[in-house]
C-alpha cells in the first residue's frame, strides 16, 4: 500500500479539502497516483498534529472555515469535504447563507461557487438523506445542482466496497460540472471481502495495560468476562450489557469512542480482554500501516479514527473519478451562466441509498416551467416539498421533477 505522505511529484488533478480531519479522503485520492492535494482546511488542533505528520507537503489552513476567504483557496480540479450534518430550513437556504444551522455546508458551498472545480466530492453519514424528514439532503442537493453541478450519490458500506472488516455505511456525493463526465461516472461495484479481523487486529500482541479489562479494575468486569469469549466476535459495552457482533467485522467506529457512550470495541485475545488500540481503529478504517500516529491522548486518537473514512472506498471512487476526468475535456464555455429565476430539476431517486440530480432546464417564470412540463413526453411527475418528504419516508424509488427558485 502506498506511503501516506504526500508526494511532491506533479500529478494531473489537484485537490482542496475542507473539514479535512486527519486526511483520510486526501489519502484515498492520492493513493490513485492521479491526484495531488494542494490545500486542506481543518480547525481541530489535535487533528492538525496528525495531519501535518502525514502530509508535510500540503498547505494546512488551520483557521475556522468562516474565516477563510474563497479567494485565498487555490483553483483546483476537485474540492472535497465531509461537513457535519446539521438541520437548516428551506427559508434559510433561500435567503442565502443566513441560516446558521446549515452554516458549515454553506461555507463550503461558498468556496465551491467561487472556485467552480471540475468535481466535488462529499462524504457524510448515511442518515443525511432522511435527516430532518429529508429536508437536509433536499437543500444540499438543490444547492449543488443550482450551482451547475450534475450530481450522483450512493450509500456504500466499507465491508462491501472497501474489503475492510468494518460495518460502516456512508453516503458519497460526486458532482461534475460537465454532463459527459457525469454520464460516464459510475460508483464502484461491490467486492468480495477477503480481509478478516486478524488482518487488522493483533490477537497475539501484548499491549499497554491501559487497554485491558481486569478483575477489580472495572466495576462491570464480571459482565465483560462472562460475555467476551470468542476470537471471532467483536464486542461493545453498552452501559448495562455486552453486545456481541458475530458478523466477523468491527461495528461502526464512532467519534465518541473512549469518551463515554459507545465505548471502544472490545476483543478477546490470548493475553486477556481488551479494547482495540488506536492503531487498530485506524486499521479498521483501511489506513496503511505506515500512516503515523502522534503521541496524543487515547481519546484524541480514537476520535480521529471515528471521525474518519474508509480509505479504500475513497480510493475506489477516486479511481473512477480520475478515469472520467482523463477521458473528458471540460471547456469553460460549457459552463452555464445563470440569469434565470427558476430551474426545473430532474431527479432519479433509488430508495434512499442512491440517485442522481441535475438541472433539466431554466426559466424566468412559472408559466415557462408549466410549458416545459406540458411538453414532457416521458410523463415525469412534478413533486412538491410535501410529496418529496413522503417519498423519503416510504423509501420509494422514483424519477421526478422539482422546481428550484434561484
Amino acid at each position: 500500500m502506498q506511503k501516506s505522505v504526500s508526494s511532491t511529484s506533479m500529478k494531473e488533478h489537484t485537490v482542496a479539502s475542507f473539514f479535512a480531519g486527519v486526511g483520510g479522503i486526501e489519502l484515498g485520492f492520492e493513493q490513485t497516483s492521479e491526484f495531488r492535494v494542494v490545500y486542506a482546511n481543518e480547525v481541530d488542533k489535535n487533528a492538525h498534529i496528525t495531519y501535518q505528520m502525514n502530509f508535510p507537503d500540503v498547505f494546512l489552513d488551520v483557521r475556522d472555515i468562516h474565516d477563510v476567504e474563497a479567494v485565498e483557496v487555490p483553483y483546483v480540479d476537485v474540492i472535497t469535504g465531509g461537513f457535519p450534518c446539521q438541520a437548516f430550513s428551506i427559508a434559510g437556504y433561500r435567503k442565502g447563507f443566513e441560516d446558521e444551522r446549515g452554516d458549515l455546508f454553506f461555507e463550503m458551498l461558498r468556496v465551491i461557487k467561487e472556485k467552480q472545480p471540475k468535481v466535488i466530492f462529499i462524504e457524510n453519514v448515511k442518515n443525511m438523506v432522511t435527516h430532518d424528514h429529508g429536508n437536509t439532503f433536499k437543500v444540499i442537493r438543490e444547492s449543488l445542482v443550482a450551482n451547475d453541478y450534475y450530481i450522483k450519490w450512493k450509500v456504500l458500506n466499507g465491508k462491501d466496497y472497501g474489503n475492510i472488516p468494518q460495518n460502516r455505511e456512508r453516503i458519497y456525493i460526486v458532482g461534475f460540472r460537465d454532463k459527459p463526465a457525469y454520464d460516464a461516472f459510475e460508483f464502484p461495484e461491490p467486492v468480495e471481502m477477503t480481509s478478516t479481523l486478524k488482518d487488522i487486529i493483533n490477537y497475539q500482541s501484548i499491549e499497554d495495560e491501559k487497554y485491558y479489562y481486569r478483575e477489580g479494575k472495572q466495576p462491570f468486569y464480571d459482565k465483560i468476562e462472562e460475555s467476551v469469549k470468542s476470537y471471532d466476535s467483536v464486542y461493545q459495552w453498552r452501559r448495562q450489557y455486552v453486545r456481541e457482533n458475530k458478523s466477523g467485522v468491527v461495528p461502526t467506529l464512532t467519534a465518541n469512542m473512549g469518551t463515554g457512550g459507545h465505548n471502544v470495541p472490545i476483543i478477546y485475545t490470548e493475553n486477556g480482554i481488551r479494547k482495540l488500540t488506536p492503531r487498530e481503529t485506524f486499521n479498521a478504517q483501511g489506513y496503511p500501516r505506515d500512516y503515523e500516529l502522534p503521541d496524543l491522548a487515547m481519546s484524541h486518537l480514537y476520535k480521529q479514527a471515528g471521525n474518519s473514512v474508509v480509505v479504500p472506498v475513497i480510493r475506489r471512487i477516486a479511481d473512477n473519478i480520475s478515469e472520467v476526468l482523463n477521458q473528458t475535456q471540460i471547456e469553460d464555455d460549457q459552463l452555464i451562466t445563470q440569469d434565470y429565476k427558476y430551474a426545473l430539476m430532474y431527479t432519479k431517486n433509488e430508495g434512499n441509498n442512491s440517485g442522481e440530480s441535475y438541472i433539466h432546464s431554466y426559466a424566468n417564470s412559472l408559466e415557462d416551467i408549466k410549458s416545459i412540463l406540458e411538453s414532457n413526453e416521458e410523463q415525469i411527475p412534478l413533486l412538491n416539498d410535501v410529496d418529496y418528504k413522503e417519498l423519503v419516508k416510504k423509501r420509494k424509488s422514483m424519477i421526478f421533477y422539482s422546481i428550484i427558485t434561484l
